[in-house]
């Protein structure tokens, strides 16, 4: 769990052992997100079961080593209202809105898109696998350039960094729920982008190369490390391996003569901090720009854990997902008694049609739930891309306090 909640780990494991008999343990090693589920590390120890606090769930249920895997979410409450105001002062009616968080916040946000649709054009970008208005640090959506703001639902900009750095040419906002201040966020793309160009200038006149898979957690993709191995032996590039929990400056350093570094864990290390190590430390994307299997994209991009990516250097890009077997034909239904709506094949809606006369029963219809028509909400383009950096902010008028 994040060190946020590790105030509550003790009270959670006893509520545990106290209702289920079984023994609970709690890993206290630094988790910074829903990359980092340890399940090598829970299988170790000899558990039977995982469950992972405050975060999505990035890592498939069915994927985990010979565990079963339980995801809880955070969902903080916070003031909608004030949110509400503060967006119908700050944004003309009619504009076009990308409304995004991080899965604390999640639900707030829907509930206050549904508030908003009437007086603006709102989108809540999917980037899958996350859930609809959530990105991380690495994995956010490209919007339509038609958008007039992003604005954000969240403290920090970490992730808020994400998403600008996929959509330069948006303006982006902070909305504070802790604060309740809207700021305008600023993103210093060209020095981000001359910097790993550098980096990956150096790193193309390499002769020896280091590749780091990431430890912490599933941080490391074993299907990206294969792939960078791969292209460097197609290339007769000599490299060498090097597994790391975290990666500090001054532990690379330990290792002369490498001349250029890959690390398979986190790409905003290299965006952020790559300046702070003396060799070249790419991400696996500018890996591939410098060996040459792509060109350098004129947008950075955001996509690392997206379904829908750019290419192998990704953990979820289409190459590593296993091969599907046909599917199966769906079968036939037997249509209902005569007068009695069938419910949705995908889901099962509870009827909210003001209620027939009462009238005799067909035989087993009882209790069926009978459908819900929805209205479609707005639709918005969704990609992927990832980023970081420094930036600036200016506050903006805010109604309430």
């Amino acid at each position: 769990m994040p060190e946020g909640l590790l105030m509550f780990a003790c009270t959670i494991a006893d509520i545990i052992e106290r209702f289920t008999g079984a023994e609970a343990m709690v890993m206290g090693d630094v988790t910074y997100g829903a990359c980092c589920v340890d399940d090598y590390t829970a299988r170790a120890l000899g558990a039977d079961f995982l469950v992972h606090y405050g975060h999505s769930c990035l890592i498939p249920i069915d994927a985990t080593q010979g565990m079963k895997m339980l995801y809880v979410f955070v969902d903080i409450k916070i003031d909608t209202s004030h949110f509400l105001e503060t967006v119908r002062f700050n944004f003309r009616p009619g504009a076009r809105l990308a409304l995004v968080s991080t899965i604390q916040f999640v639900s707030a946000l829907q509930a206050a898109s549904q508030e908003l649709r009437p007086d603006y054009e709102v989108c809540v970008p999917q980037c899958k696998p996350l859930s609809p208005g959530e990105i991380l640090g690495c994995t956010s959506p490209q919007l339509a350039q038609d958008t007039d703001a992003i604005v954000y639902l969240g403290d920090g900009r970490f992730h808020l960094e994400s998403i600008m750095i996929a959509n330069p040419g948006i303006p982006a906002y902070r909305y504070d729920p802790y604060s309740k201040v809207l700021s305008r966020e600023h993103y210093a793309h060209e020095r981000m982008q001359r910097a790993r160009q550098e980096a990956i200038s150096t790193a193309a006149r390499a002769r020896t190369w280091g590749l780091i898979l990431g430890t912490l957690g599933r941080q490391g993709s074993t299907h990206v490390l294969q792939h960078l191995e791969a292209r460097l032996q197609a290339l007769g590039l000599p490299f060498v391996r090097v597994l790391l929990s975290e990666i500090f400056p001054s532990k690379l350093q330990l290792f002369p003569d490498v001349d250029a570094w890959v690390q398979v864990a986190c790409p905003r290390l290299s965006m952020d901090w790559g300046e702070a190590f003396s060799k070249p430390l790419l991400t696996p994307y500018e890996a591939a720009v410098a060996l040459k299997e792509i060109e350098w994209q004129q947008t950075y991009p955001m996509d690392f854990y997206a379904n829908q990516s750019l290419g192998a250097w990704t953990p979820n890009h289409a190459s590593h997902q296993p091969q599907r077997g046909p599917r199966r034909p769906a079968q036939k239904q037997e249509a209902g008694p005569p007068g009695v709506k069938e419910p949705c094949r995908d889901c099962r809606c509870p009827d909210t049609s003001p209620s027939p006369a009462p009238r005799p029963e067909a035989p087993g219809a009882a209790g069926r739930p009978q459908p819900t028509e929805q209205q479609p909400g707005p639709k918005c383009t969704g990609t992927n891309s990832p980023d970081a950096g420094t930036g600036e902010k200016g506050l903006v008028a805010s109604p309430v306090e």
